[in-house]
C-alpha cells in the first residue's frame, strides 16, 4: 500500500488524520493519505509569497522548457509518488483501481495532460495573445506590434502567488486546466479527487524532477469538505470543480472559477440536416467518449426535423454497448463507486422520461442500471423529445445519455440554455451570425466537430489569464 503524506509547500507532512483509499471494486487498500485541518491550510497560504518569488527567480522561458521537461516524464518516466516508485504502467493500474475508470481512458488522459504540458509555449501564446510572458513576470512592458514596439507601456497584475484548486475524482481530464499555472510563476495549492490523488501528485513528481521548485506546491488529500473550503478561503484564487449547486453557491464571486456541468450540444441547421446521416459517427463519439463523463460530452442533439430517425440511429449503435471489466480494451463505461448513485440517477432519469414528450430509445436493448455490488454502472441511453419544453431536452448526467430534441431552427437560441460546447452544422451565414452573437454559447464549432474535440489553443470556461491577471494602467516618468 503506498503512502501519501501531505505536501506543504514541497515538503511531505505525515498526518495522524490518515484515510484510505480503496479498490474500487474488491476493497482491497490501495493507498494511505495523509490528511490535514483547515486550520493548518489557512497558517500554510500565509507564506505562499514564498512560492511565486521562487518562480520568479526563473524565466516564464525557463519554466516552460522545464514543464515541457515534466510533461515527457509524466507520460513515460518512473517518479517518486509517496514512500512508493511509480511507473507509467503503475498510474493508469492505480487510477482505474480507485476511480473505476476503464484503463484505456486513464490512458488516454495521460496523452492529454502530458500534451499540455509539452505545448505551454504555444498554448500560453494563444491565451495571452502573443503578449511577451517577460511582461507578465515583471508587471510591465512594452507591447509589440509584430517586431516593432508601439512605444505602449502595458502592465498587469498578478492577482494571487498560488492558485487553489479543488480537484474532483470522476474527470482526469480537468486538470489540463491548472497545469499553465506553473509557467506563469504562481503556486499550485490542490486538494486532489478523493479516490484521484494520482494525476496532481504525478504531476507534482515529474515537475520537481524537471528542476522546477519544490517549495511552489502544496498537496492536501482526504475526503474532508473542510480541506476544499480552507483553499478557497485562503487563497486569493481558486478553482472549483461540481454541480449545479456549486456553481450557485459561487455565482458571482470573482475570487473563484467555476467549474460544473458543459449541457453541450449539436445543433443541426435546416440546411444540413437533411444529410443528418453523414454524422451519426460524430454524435456517437460526442455522447460517448470519456465514458459520458466530461462536461464536454455531447447531452443534447437540436434539429427542426429527423429528430426521430436521428435517436434511432443513435440507440442503434449506442443501447448494445455493454460492461465490460476496466482493464479490457474495449471498455468504455465507468463505474459509479459511490453507494446508491447510479440508481438515484436513473431514479430521475426515469421522471424524465415519464413525460409524454420524451421516448426512450435504448428501452429495447435491455437494462440500462447494471448493478455489480459493491458498485454499479449505466449503460447510454438515447432520448428523443418531441419538444424543447420537455424535462429532459437539457439535462446532463456522468454517464453517456443525450436527448435528441425537436425544435425549429428559429427557436433554438432561445431554448438551449447554458451551453459549454455547441457544435453547430450550418453553412447559413445568418444562424452563424447568431450563434456568434449567442452569450449562452462558450465553445463554438463550426462544422462537424466532436465536442469533446478540444483546441488547447482556445480558452476554455474562461480564460486563465484573465483571471489570474488584471490589466491595469502603469506610467513611468521620461525624467
Amino acid at each position: 500500500m503506498i503512502e501519501l503524506p501531505a505536501i506543504r509547500w514541497g515538503e511531505p507532512y505525515e498526518s495522524l488524520d490518515v484515510d484510505e483509499i480503496a479498490h474500487f471494486y474488491s476493497g482491497e487498500p490501495i493507498a494511505r493519505v495523509h490528511a490535514v485541518g483547515g486550520g493548518i491550510i489557512r497558517r500554510d497560504a500565509k507564506k505562499s509569497q514564498l512560492a511565486r518569488l521562487a518562480l520568479l527567480a526563473m524565466s516564464p522561458a525557463e519554466l516552460i522548457e522545464k514543464c515541457k521537461a515534466a510533461g515527457e516524464l509524466f507520460e513515460t518516466g518512473t517518479l517518486p509518488v509517496g514512500d512508493s516508485q511509480q511507473s507509467p504502467a503503475d498510474f493508469v493500474e492505480q487510477q482505474s483501481a480507485t476511480t473505476g475508470m476503464p484503463i484505456s481512458m486513464c490512458k488516454a488522459n495521460v496523452v492529454k495532460n502530458a500534451f499540455v504540458l509539452k505545448n505551454l509555449k504555444q498554448i500560453l501564446s494563444c491565451l495571452t495573445r502573443g503578449l511577451d510572458l517577460d511582461i507578465l513576470a515583471q508587471g510591465y512592458g512594452h507591447e509589440k506590434w509584430g517586431d516593432e514596439s508601439r512605444g505602449v507601456t502595458v502592465s498587469y497584475q498578478a492577482q494571487c502567488d498560488a492558485l487553489g484548486a479543488v480537484l474532483p475524482s470522476n474527470s482526469p481530464g480537468v486538470h489540463t486546466l491548472w497545469l499553465p499555472v506553473i509557467a506563469l510563476q504562481m503556486g499550485l495549492v490542490l486538494k486532489p479527487g478523493s479516490s484521484e490523488p494520482w494525476t496532481p501528485y504525478r504531476v507534482f513528481a515529474a515537475m520537481v524532477e524537471a528542476g522546477i521548485p519544490r517549495e511552489a506546491f502544496c498537496l492536501y488529500p482526504g475526503a474532508g469538505a473542510e480541506i476544499g473550503g480552507a483553499i478557497l478561503a485562503s487563497c486569493r484564487r481558486s478553482m472549483i470543480f461540481g454541480g449545479p449547486q456549486t456553481i450557485e453557491q459561487y455565482a458571482g464571486n470573482p475570487k473563484v472559477q467555476v467549474h460544473g456541468p458543459g449541457f453541450s450540444k449539436i445543433l443541426f441547421g435546416d440546411d444540413c440536416v437533411d444529410q443528418w446521416e453523414r454524422h451519426v459517427d460524430l454524435m456517437v463519439d460526442s455522447v460517448f467518449r470519456n465514458g459520458g463523463r466530461s462536461c464536454i460530452n455531447c447531452s443534447s442533439i437540436y434539429a427542426s426535423r429527423h429528430t426521430q430517425e436521428i435517436a434511432q440511429a443513435l440507440a442503434e449503435r449506442l443501447g448494445p454497448i455493454e460492461v465490460l471489466p476496466p482493464d479490457d480494451p474495449n471498455a468504455g463505461l465507468a463505474a459509479f463507486t459511490i453507494e446508491g448513485a447510479a440508481s438515484a440517477i436513473w431514479d430521475a432519469l426515469q421522471r424524465d422520461v415519464d413525460d409524454a414528450q420524451t421516448t426512450h430509445m435504448t428501452a429495447a436493448y435491455g437494462d440500462r442500471l447494471v448493478e455489480k455490488p459493491p458498485v454499479a454502472y449505466l449503460r447510454p441511453v438515447v432520448l428523443h423529445c418531441e419538444s424543447a419544453e420537455a424535462p429532459a431536452a437539457n439535462k446532463e448526467y456522468m454517464f453517456p445519455a443525450v436527448s435528441v430534441v425537436k425544435c425549429p431552427q428559429e427557436k433554438m437560441l432561445a431554448s438551449i440554455g447554458s451551453t459549454l460546447v455547441g457544435t453547430a452544422i450550418t453553412d447559413d451565414e445568418n444562424l452563424r451570425r447568431d450563434l456568434i452573437d449567442s452569450v449562452d454559447i462558450d465553445r463554438l464549432n463550426f462544422g462537424p466537430i466532436p465536442t469533446p474535440q478540444l483546441d488547447w489553443l482556445q480558452p476554455h470556461e474562461g480564460n486563465l489569464i484573465e483571471f489570474l491577471y488584471r490589466g491595469r494602467a502603469l506610467q513611468i516618468s521620461s525624467q
